[in-house]
C-alpha cells in the first residue's frame, strides 16, 4: 500500500514460472493485483490436454491461481499435485488442469471458468486468460523460415525475428482479440509488469494481440521489465538485457518500457543443475547503453536467489523495487532518458 493509502493497481503480464514468485511477493504488499496470463501454451500436461479437449492451455493460469490463493495449503498442493509418471493414464497431469478443462467445459469458455475457479479458491487479486480461446503461437526466424507451436519454435534453436498468435480455429484471417477486461486492467492500471518470464513464448504472445498493444501505447501506467537472469535455449541465446527490451519495443513499435530491472549477482561457478534447468544457458550479459539509448530507466541491483541449484529471482527484492516506484507520480517516471 502506498503512502496515500492507496491499493496500487498493478497488472502482471506473462506466463511460465517466473510469474508466480513475483505475484506471491506482491500479495503481501497488499496490492490490487491483476494476473494477465497467456493461452498459447503447447507443451507438457497443459498440451496434451490441448490436444484432446478444446480449451486454453491450463498450466501457467494453474501456477497464478495457487499463487494468489488464500486456501489451506492443503488444498493448494491437492491443486498443484503432479501424478507420477508410472500412473500411464494421468502421467504427467497435473490436478489442477484437469479442473481448469472441466470447468471450461462446464462455462463454455475458459475466461468465465476462471473466475468462478478464483472465488472457489478465495483468490486475492483477479487472473485473466488474456482470450478466451486457445491461441497458436508463429514464428519468422532470421533466415526467412516460419514455424508454428511453442515447442516447435524453441525446439528449432533458431534466432527468432517476430512472434504473432493466432486463433485456434480454422478462420486464421480473423485475427485474436484478448478479452475487454484485460485492456481495461492496463487502462486503468497504476503499473504494468512484464515478466519475468520467457521472452518470446510467455511475454510476448500477451503484447502482440492488437488490443493489448494499443491498451500499452495508451495506458498511463509505468511499464517495468523484469529482465531474465539467464538466457534462455531455442529463444534468446547471446541476448544483452538490452536486446530483450529491443525485441519487446519492436513488436509494439514504439519504446513502450519504461523501466528495466536487471540483476547484477553473479551464479556461483558451477551452482546450477544444467540437466534439471536445461533451458537456462548463461547470465544475460549488461549493455546498459544500449538500454539507455532505448530511453529506460535502469535498476540494476542483485535481484538473484539460488535454490534446489536453480536461479531464480528473489520475489520479496523484485517487489520492493515495484513497490517504490509505483509511489511516485506518473510524469516522473513516463518521460526520461536516464539510468
Amino acid at each position: 500500500m502506498t503512502k496515500n493509502g492507496h491499493r496500487p493497481k498493478i497488472v502482471v503480464i506473462g506466463g511460465g514460472t517466473g510469474l508466480p514468485v513475483i505475484l506471491k511477493s506482491l500479495r503481501e504488499k497488499n496490492a490490487d493485483i491483476t494476473a494477465v496470463v497467456t493461452v498459447a501454451d503447447d507443451g507438457g500436461s497443459s498440451g496434451i490436454i490441448r490436444d484432446y479437449v478444446n480449451v486454453v492451455p491450463p498450466g501457467d493460469i494453474r501456477n497464478v491461481l495457487a499463487a494468489l490463493s488464500e486456501l489451506p495449503e492443503i488444498y493448494l498442493d491437492i491443486f498443484q499435485y503432479r501424478f507420477d509418471t508410472s500412473d500411464r493414464f494421468f502421467a504427467g497431469h497435473a490436478i489442477g488442469n484437469l479442473i481448469i478443462a472441466a470447468l471450461a467445459e462446464m462455462k463454455k469458455g475458459v475466461f468465465a471458468s476462471v473466475q468462478e475457479l478464483s472465488e472457489m479458491m478465495r483468490v486475492d487479486g483477479h487472473v485473466f486468460p488474456v482470450a478466451d480461446e486457445p491461441l497458436v503461437l508463429n514464428a519468422e526466424f532470421s533466415d526467412g523460415t516460419f514455424l508454428a507451436g511453442e515447442a516447435e519454435i524453441t525446439a528449432a534453436r533458431k534466432s527468432i525475428k517476430r512472434v504473432w498468435v493466432t486463433s485456434n480455429e480454422k478462420n486464421e484471417a480473423e485475427m485474436p482479440a484478448a478479452v475487454p477486461e484485460v485492456v481495461e486492467a492496463i487502462l486503468g492500471a497504476d503499473q504494468i509488469v512484464l515478466g519475468p518470464g520467457s521472452l518470446f513464448t510467455s511475454i510476448l504472445p500477451n503484447l502482440v494481440i492488437g488490443n493489448v498493444g494499443k491498451a500499452l501505447a495508451e495506458t498511463k501506467a509505468e511499464v517495468v521489465y523484469i529482465c531474465n537472469i539467464m538466457t534462455q535455449k531455442g529463444e534468446t541465446e547471446h541476448f544483452t538485457d538490452a536486446d530483450h527490451v529491443r525485441i519487446l519495443n519492436a513488436h509494439l513499435g514504439q519504446c513502450f518500457v519504461n523501466t528495466v530491472l536487471v540483476n547484477t549477482a553473479q551464479v556461483p561457478e558451477g551452482y546450477m543443475d544444467k540437466e534439471k534447468y536445461d533451458e537456462n544457458l548463461v547470465q544475460v550479459e549488461h549493455d546498459f547503453n544500449g538500454l539507455r539509448e532505448q530511453h529506460c530507466r535502469v535498476i540494476s541491483s542483485n535481484f538473484l536467489k539460488l535454490k534446489n541449484q536453480g536461479v531464480f529471482h528473489d520475489g520479496n527484492k523484485v517487489v520492493e523495487e515495484l513497490m517504490g516506484l509505483v509511489g511516485r507520480p506518473n510524469h516522473e517516471l513516463r518521460h526520461r532518458e536516464h539510468s
